[in-house]
């Protein structure tokens, strides 16, 4: 086994681990909320860590397939009855195709101006939901009911974040495992190439626009899942799943632990929610440590945690006489 098997085969055994947090946490309704709250937003950001370190583009519109996730969950659960995996199936749906309407509306974009279409795509949607009644206007959509899966006989009704927590627990496990097989596939490697080297993959015959049009469409459905799950454990959506907050948690997530790690964007979504959930200092103050961090790790540390950690650890000792 190489290293970085075994450092991969870690990393998910950790992961796995995280199941008895709670429990280890003592059990109370506070541990649960918070890991809960960090499962659903750390699959959040690894829907936009997909753009940013396989295309090392910046998708300012990602809480575009996040709402739609609770949009559609809230729209089928309350108006049709729809039961856990029918909403979590047209949550997919509903943002592959927005995806792809906006992968090719971007396709000849890069950087800068792709980062302002998709924003500027972000806050057309989140005016969209504000004034259409039938997404509930300004009000949003309440009364979700309780999340509900049944496979044949076998039924789960999960109204609580105790009872979230499983359900937020595998839905993490198998993002992980998604992204984990991404890495080795195909296009996670011609995305990567496209990044670092875009002459030769044109020379190998790599075509650049499809792979950034698939690597778009693969990451729509991570964040759908997540603000499906979202929407029951709020039991309510509403225009402020567009709001800045989260597209600057994603990115701050992403981006201070390290690019391109398999628990990056997990372990940084924990360091977040931990902060505002047991040390908070109210919710504006932590909107502004949130917004500092980003902006911390982005001027001095690009490269994250890891990255301050490599350069500290490089450096020659003094050793007294």
């Amino acid at each position: 086994m190489t290293v970085h098997r075994l450092a991969t085969s870690v990393a998910l055994l950790l992961a796995a681990l995280a199941y008895f947090v709670p429990a280890v946490a003592g059990g109370s309704p506070v541990a649960y909320a918070a890991c809960t709250t960090i499962a659903i937003l750390a699959v959040m950001s690894y829907g936009a860590d997909l753009i940013l370190s396989y295309l090392g583009e910046v998708s300012l519109g990602h809480t575009i397939f996040w709402a739609a996730g609770g949009y559609a969950a809230a729209l089928l659960s309350v108006n049709a009855g729809w039961s856990g995996l029918p909403t979590a199936a047209a949550a997919v749906v509903v943002a592959i195709v927005l995806a792809v309407a906006l992968g090719l509306a971007t396709l000849r974009t890069r950087e800068f101006v792709f980062s302002l279409v998709t924003y500027a795509a972000a806050v057309v949607a989140m005016e969209i939901a504000f004034n259409w009644s039938f997404l509930g206007g300004s009000d949003g959509i309440v009364g979700i009911p309780p999340l509900t899966i049944a496979v044949g006989s076998w039924r789960l009704s999960a109204s609580g974040n105790d009872q979230l927590w499983p359900i937020a627990w595998v839905v993490l496990m198998a993002t992980l495992l998604f992204i984990h097989r991404f890495r080795h596939s195909r296009l996670g490697t011609s995305a990567l190439m496209v990044q670092m080297n875009p002459d030769l993959a044109t020379a190998l015959g790599i075509d650049a626009r499809k792979v950034r049009l698939g690597v778009f469409v693969a990451s729509a459905p991570i964040s759908a899942l997540a603000g499906w799950l979202y929407a029951y454990q709020r039991a309510y959506v509403g225009p402020d799943m567009f709001e800045t907050y989260f597209l600057v948690l994603m990115l701050t997530a992403i981006v201070i632990v390290g690019r391109r790690l398999l628990l990056g964007p997990l372990i940084g979504t924990a360091l977040i929610i931990v902060q505002q959930t047991f040390f908070s200092i109210g919710g504006d103050g932590d909107k502004i440590v949130l917004g500092s961090v980003l902006a911390a790790i982005l001027l001095l540390w690009p490269r994250g945690l890891v990255g301050l950690w490599t350069v500290l650890a490089s450096r020659p000792r003094v050793h007294g006489r």
